[in-house]
């Protein structure tokens, strides 16, 4: 490391964070460890931040120093030699140390980190896309052996200060921030998923300064369970903020409510498409020139804006919270979200519909609404919005398959802020009920000795088209055979896909339908005269039975109804001896009914069935639970034919 680029302060700061993990670590030796932790590979001894805020020259000062340690406990340990740390334009990077330790003759020995590199951080949301991580590749491991690194980095917008989190993949010993602040400076803090308060927190007065500082120590292992909302949900953090400063006997509010997140985002497009671009706003008529209504102007501008502009993630500084012109965007044919909502927006305005205005969003990954938290931390989306009547259309030009009218699945039950008569306005995005998601198929069936022959037709509407078109995307030949296959798999894996068809592939106002042929082997029973066969060959949600010990909510995209039909020709030669039952429940889960009927030699069995709870917390766990058990029941229940 170069440490001429660090500041003196720096040095004091980082001499602190070596001096206070020697202190920690001290008090345990390797093997109290070892039996403390007998099956992990690794753990971390500590995880700091200090914040140290000042006024400088009328402004915010904001450095924060950052310790890391862990300790490798086992030769697979070894294996995990890199650690990153991450940092931006707006929060820059002062400097940085890093070694391995190694414990000789009972003396600590360190191994500096000399192979280290910058890449670009993989993120989706749209603030801190210019994000850099530094991969730093540690020397010499071996158990026993620790890995330390530490980085001061500078917040240039005091907007952007961000949690900190209590938690990790692997066990942490110890965890803390700590903020200390000039005491004409006034901040704020939220605690999220600390129920029992095991967070301790103190605040003193040192050296003309408050000192605050939260830390938790003897933390386990965050549990990344499938389905789960993402950690935010569950793992304890802190989010803080400055609400306002005091220089020259002038006080500066920055964040503290809803009215002064609002006039900061504001600033960021209080000049935007301000001037007329002819060539945009020509083409705009002429596509929008065959559309009566208000409403059609819109959807043909958002349909054009989805198959036209390509969705390309890229910011830096500033440009994470600036959508760009429209007219660059034109030009250029690719942006990001911004730079949809901006060009949706503008185009609408020279379609004269004047009420498309952009709007600020946070994706379903943030468990936050403006009220917990009114930060940036609770924003990592923009759209467009379109006011109908009284009602609000989401335009979202990042997804290309879904339909006008419903918004992205991943924004539904959230909040978009937006201006709406020069005032911000919060509006909640609805969660799109389930059948307006259904799968409907119809599976027309024959017995052919052994065999189930089927022809069967299935239409996905809503988010079950979108997704799954944006997952098959321009797949072809095996390759597209084996994705639809996939989809329409009926009963065992002796299932047969011998041809299909598909249809509405480009027209997301209709069904993505799929016609189909198929036959089944080894499915049908028969014992002497007796044919046992089930029609239940698609188990619907049979597999989300939920774990006893599971510790995350359980989080579905989206709401689902399905609708299914499966027609038997019964044989001529055949009676039914055992029909089983209709079945019906609705709960606050799931609303099914299973019917069975009989015309003539053909036997129905109609199935409905519809999710109702998009999210489902830990109290939910044993009624869903209950609830799929009773599926599973009436799924196993099978239909005798016999042999006349």
């Amino acid at each position: 490391m170069n440490w001429s680029k660090l500041s003196d302060k720096t040095s004091i700061h980082l001499a602190f964070f070596v001096f206070f993990s020697i202190s920690v670590t001290a008090q345990k030796s390797f093997q109290d460890f070892k039996n403390v932790y007998p099956d992990n590979n690794e753990i971390i001894l500590d995880n700091s931040e200090v914040y140290d805020i000042s006024i400088a020259n009328n402004a915010l000062k904001i450095v924060q120093d950052n310790h890391y340690e862990a300790l490798i406990l086992t030769q697979n340990g070894i294996l995990n030699n890199k650690e990153s740390f991450s940092y931006s334009d707006l929060i820059m990077l002062k400097g940085y140390d890093a070694y391995t330790v190694l414990t000789e003759n009972g003396k600590e020995k360190k191994i500096k980190v000399t192979q280290s590199n910058e890449k670009q951080s993989q993120q989706n949301s749209i603030f801190y896309n210019d994000v850099k991580e530094r991969q730093l590749i540690f020397p010499s491991l071996e158990t026993g052996a620790k890995k330390v690194y530490n980085y001061q980095n500078e917040f240039l917008d005091p907007h952007l200060l961000h949690k900190f989190i209590f938690g990790s993949y692997l066990p942490m010993e110890n965890a803390s921030i700590e903020i200390r602040t000039d005491k004409n400076v006034v901040i704020d803090y939220k605690i999220f998923n600390d129920p029992n308060k095991t967070i301790s927190f103190s605040k003193t007065e040192k050296k003309g300064k408050w000192v605050y500082k939260w830390a938790l120590t003897n933390i386990k292992a965050a549990k990344f369970e499938e389905g789960s909302p993402g950690y935010l949900y569950d793992v304890p953090h802190i989010d803080f903020y400055v609400k306002e400063f005091t220089a020259n006997n002038k006080t500066t509010p920055v964040l503290g409510d809803v009215a002064e997140l609002f006039n900061y985002y504001r600033g960021f497009v209080k000049n935007l498409n301000k001037t007329e671009d002819p060539d945009l706003k020509a083409f705009t008529l002429e596509l929008t020139k065959n559309s009566k209504t208000d409403e059609e102007k819109v959807k043909t501008i958002f349909y054009w804006v989805k198959e036209n502009i390509k969705y390309i993630a890229f910011e830096n500084g500033y440009e994470g919270f600036i959508p760009r012109e429209a007219s660059l965007v034109y030009q250029r044919k690719f942006g990001d979200c911004k730079d949809m909502a901006s060009i949706i927006s503008c185009m609408s305005n020279y379609a004269n519909v004047k009420d498309v205005t952009i709007a600020w969003i946070g994706t379903r990954e943030i468990p936050y609404s403006y009220n917990d938290l009114a930060t940036p931390s609770v924003d990592n989306h923009m759209v467009a919005v379109f006011k109908k009547d009284k009602d609000y259309i989401f335009l979202d030009g990042t997804d290309k398959e879904t339909r006008y009218g419903i918004p992205t699945s991943f924004i539904q039950g959230k909040e978009v802020l937006f201006n709406e008569n020069d005032q911000y306005k919060i509006y909640p995005v609805p969660v799109v009920p389930a059948n307006q998601n259904e799968i409907k198929e119809t599976v027309n069936l024959t017995i052919n000795n052994s065999k189930l022959v089927g022809t069967a037709k299935m239409e996905r509407y809503g988010y079950n088209r979108s997704h799954i078109l944006m997952q098959i995307g321009d797949a072809s030949n095996k390759t597209r055979l084996d994705m639809i296959k996939s989809l329409v798999l009926k009963g065992n894996n002796k299932f047969n896909l011998k041809n299909f068809k598909e249809e509405n592939l480009t027209n997301k106002d209709l069904p993505y339908t799929i016609d189909y042929d198929f036959d089944l082997d080894n499915y049908i029973v028969k014992v002497d005269k007796e044919i046992y066969v089930n029609l239940f060959l698609d188990r619907i949600l049979e597999s989300t039975t939920l774990a006893k010990d599971r510790v995350s909510q359980y989080e579905f995209d989206y709401l689902t109804q399905f609708t299914n039909q499966y027609a038997l020709e019964i044989p001529k030669n055949c009676t039914i001896k055992y029909l089983p039952k209709n079945f019906t429940l609705d709960n606050d889960y799931i609303k099914a009914d299973f019917t069975y009927q009989q015309k003539g030699n053909m036997l129905y069995l109609n199935v409905s069935l519809a999710q109702k709870k998009l999210l489902l917390n830990k109290t939910d766990f044993e009624p869903w639970n209950e609830t799929i058990k009773k599926l599973k029941t009436n799924y196993n229940e099978t239909l005798i034919l016999l042999e006349k």
